[in-house]
């Protein structure tokens, strides 16, 4: 049978864009945030006691939600982070299940982070830059770091020039892969907010923290405000753990969920702690719950 050339390149054409998509799985990691409204609704892997492990998707899927947060793996005193994720074939494996199950993969976490110092840790350069690497390989385009009791600008302001070193530094490296970098911090929205401005740079965002402004008295809504649509990246819709969302006393989402409609804001929600003291490590009980009421606020 005899093939024109506009037929050749028509055949050629859809071969290629099919390669490149299984390739990059670009329609499992996205496909989450892209379909089904303004608010998707993701669990943490190292809280679900899933920490880069496979089995964090089949566990997500059965609590209900939308996605997962992967971790990139502890720090301690290595020279970056201990993932399995650098293993271009676990990688595959991650993107695969993701898609089988129709779950994204909406951020990776340097939780590492939590336990070192951010400002004095030697290295941090490539510790951020095998993250972002992750990131492109994966599709994934938000990573969080938090600063961590090491770097708490709050208790230790002298930190925060070299902490804005730091972070421009990682800025460049975050545009130049077309990714975003949300930080979160002890700090009150009006010092962040300053903190960001400082920075300079849209690939440095706020992975807001709903828990930081409840346990330091500061109302939920005007933090988001201050902090503004453009500043935020992310958010961690979480309390320290006691009680479940719905029960908690400081939590008001229905209120929350107005202030965010009214900033046109959209992402995901990633739920991280809130677990009943009764029961706190029964994971599949509590981020049920949690991840249940938080769809029945912004998705019902």
């Amino acid at each position: 049978m005899k093939t024109t050339r506009r037929g050749f390149i028509t055949q050629t054409s859809l071969l290629a864009a099919s390669v490149a998509l299984s390739q990059s799985g670009c329609a499992t990691v996205l496909a989450g945030a892209a379909k089904g409204g303004r608010y998707k609704v993701a669990v943490v892997d190292l809280m679900i006691l899933k920490r880069q492990k496979l089995g964090a998707f089949q566990l997500a899927k059965d609590i209900g939600a939308d996605g997962v947060e992967v971790d990139m793996g502890g720090l301690g005193n290595r020279p970056t982070f201990d993932s399995q994720l650098n293993n271009a074939e676990t990688r595959q494996q991650f993107l695969d299940k993701a898609k089988e199950l129709n779950l994204g993969i909406c951020s990776l976490a340097m939780t590492g982070f939590f336990a070192q110092s951010f400002a004095t840790r030697n290295g941090v350069d490539r510790m951020v830059q095998d993250c972002i690497d992750t990131m492109k390989a994966m599709n994934v385009k938000v990573a969080f770091l938090p600063f961590g009791v090491n770097a708490d600008l709050t208790k230790n302001p002298e930190l925060r020039p070299v902490v804005v070193e730091r972070l421009k530094m990682i800025a460049l490296k975050a545009e130049e892969a077309g990714v975003v970098i949300g930080i979160e911090s002890s700090l009150n929205a009006t010092d962040e907010a300053k903190l960001l401005d400082e920075v300079g740079s849209k690939a440095i965002k706020s992975y807001f923290n709903f828990s930081n402004a409840w346990t330091n008295g500061r109302d939920v809504c005007e933090e988001l405000q201050i902090l503004g649509k453009k500043r935020i990246c992310q958010i961690h819709c979480t309390n320290t753990d006691g009680f479940w969302l719905q029960n908690d006393p400081k939590v008001d989402l229905k209120k929350v969920k107005k202030t965010l409609d009214k900033m046109k804001w959209e992402g995901w929600l990633v739920i991280e702690r809130s677990r009943d003291a009764k029961d706190p490590r029964n994971v599949k009980w509590n981020f049920t719950a949690n991840t249940e009421y938080v769809k029945s606020i912004f998705q019902g």
